[in-house]
């Protein structure tokens, strides 16, 4: 699915963008509130071998059970990724992330980033209903959730004008679901 404009593009990760999407990962990483955003650190994503990045990359676009997406603007003669937001489908029976038990199949969004210098133009939001209506076009998905740090106000606000409601609490995370009908 790409959703595009003169100078941007919403779509979902190829797997040739995995240099790019890397990149894109470790400025995540390196972003002041990746404490409370990422599970992960940048040192941690920095020492992983380009193999894992290909693997990554080749498995989200080889129509695996995750989907990332990502927006690409153009910038001089080439084009740039600037933002990215990854579906994770969860089966019934398994467990997240956080060790709760899924109930129900149902999407996780996670890594949800764009460049500081392209926030407040409306990629998030298209991140987010590229995300959300891939989520909700597989079969058997019942819901679409993300978790946010309790201290991390930037990205509460944001998910809340996306259309997620809290729904619960889980140690320093809040639940949020989707709960907007566009």
């Amino acid at each position: 699915m790409d959703v595009m404009s003169a100078d941007r593009t919403i779509r979902e990760v190829r797997a040739e963008d995995w240099p790019a999407a890397k990149e894109l990962r470790l400025a995540a990483l390196r972003d002041p509130l990746a404490p409370l955003a990422f599970m992960e650190t940048y040192e941690r994503a920095e020492a992983r071998p380009d193999a894992a990045w290909r693997e990554r990359t080749v498995s989200s676009a080889a129509g695996g059970p995750n989907r990332q997406f990502v927006a690409e603007v153009t910038e001089g003669p080439g084009t740039a990724l600037v933002g990215t937001v990854t579906v994770l489908l969860e089966e019934p029976g398994t467990e997240d992330f956080l060790g709760g038990r899924v109930e129900h199949r149902q999407a996780h969004l996670v890594a949800v980033f764009v460049r500081p210098e392209h926030r407040g133009g409306g990629l998030a939001a298209g991140l987010f209903r590229a995300a959300v209506g891939w989520a909700r076009g597989q079969r058997g998905v019942c819901r679409v959730r993300l978790f946010v740090h309790v201290d991390n106000g930037r990205a509460q606000a944001f998910y809340r004008k996306a259309g997620f409601v809290q729904v619960g609490v889980v140690g320093d995370e809040y639940e949020m679901e989707y709960r907007a009908e566009r």
